[in-house]
């Protein structure tokens, strides 16, 4: 909408106490209040623009990391493992099969996989190279347990009766892991949200004095529409509209903007896959699919930055149109 005074110097026509009517209509010539296109409004939009990016990139950065905790978590807290150590005096074979009868027998326990000496040298290969002759190193062997979803397994009885059948062996229930995979991803989660609200900070602060920056510029034209009659809540309604309208636009596109990122990095991560980079960072972020949530989180933050734009453009010219009274 279009706001200007078809002659400055004209006096107003009504008596006073009737209150003047102000001009409204669009006429050739006439300036917007609150112009949207000026150098001004571009830079606001642009920084708007960066600031929903940002937000954006930080709010689904912390869902991915989220997600991709609780799948490790639920994953890794549907496995056990027993680690049979070589014992001077006794027979890691005979305590390897004992152990394997304890975790058959056992409530809870869905499958038992028992790794051969040959299968489980091969888990060693990462830490200490390939090719090396591990035939005179003293290495555990492993047993895989799945559990029963369903039952519930007695960690603590399951090591007493381990111990008694085959003393040599180790349960490890991975709940160490779990824990520290969890406490990494509140860290990271707690990171993100305290970027965010620095982001939100941020914006806000540019809002605002990108409204006063306006008012400062249009602070003869504010001043006669409330001398000749123009209520507050008119005057107020241009700056919300043209800044919603800004933030709309400034919204609009830096959340397209992280939505193409995230796309991107998702066809680069499943490009990567089974590498070492790949695996590494899939196991972080998952495989970077946002999803109908991802999408409504991005979509949410545009529209929440625009209505914060428009309302704190309104809350500042009021402020300042009450000081005028």
């Amino acid at each position: 909408m279009r706001l200007g005074l078809r002659n400055a110097n004209a006096t107003p026509s009504a008596h006073p106490g009737e209150g003047a009517a102000v001009e409204t209509d669009e006429a050739p010539g006439e300036t917007p209040l609150v112009p949207t296109s000026s150098i001004a409004g571009r830079s606001l939009v642009t920084v708007i623009a960066i600031m929903t990016f940002l937000a954006a990139l930080a709010a689904d950065a912390a869902l991915l990391v989220a997600d991709a905790s609780s799948d490790w978590s639920s994953e890794i807290a549907r496995e056990a493992s027993v680690q049979v150590r070589v014992v001077s005096g006794r027979d890691i074979e005979a305590d390897v099969r004992k152990a394997a009868g304890v975790l058959v027998a056992a409530e809870g326990v869905a499958d038992v996989r028992v790794y051969s000496k040959a299968q489980s040298d091969t888990l060693l290969a990462p830490w200490l190279g390939q090719g090396l002759d591990l035939t005179e190193l003293p290495a555990p062997r492993m047993i895989v347990v799945k559990l029963d979803a369903a039952k519930r397994a007695d960690f603590e009885k399951l090591r007493r009766d381990l111990s008694v059948a085959a003393p040599s062996a180790a349960l490890d229930d991975h709940r160490l892991w779990v824990d520290r995979l969890g406490a990494m991803a509140r860290t990271v989660v707690a990171i993100a949200a305290l970027i965010f609200v620095l982001i939100v900070i941020a914006m806000t602060l540019a809002v605002a004095f990108a409204t006063r920056a306006a008012m400062v510029g249009n602070r003869e034209i504010i001043e006669v529409l409330h001398i000749v009659g123009a209520a507050d809540t008119y005057i107020a309604r241009q700056f919300q509209r043209r800044f919603l309208a800004l933030g709309l636009r400034g919204g609009v596109l830096g959340g397209g903007c992280a939505v193409l990122v995230f796309v991107l990095a998702g066809f680069l991560v499943r490009r990567w896959t089974a590498t070492p980079g790949g695996d590494q960072i899939e196991a972080l972020f998952g495989t970077f699919a946002l999803g109908p949530r991802g999408f409504a989180v991005v979509a949410a933050i545009s529209i929440a930055i625009a209505l914060l734009t428009g309302y704190l453009s309104q809350a500042i010219v009021f402020r300042h149109l009450r000081g005028l009274h």
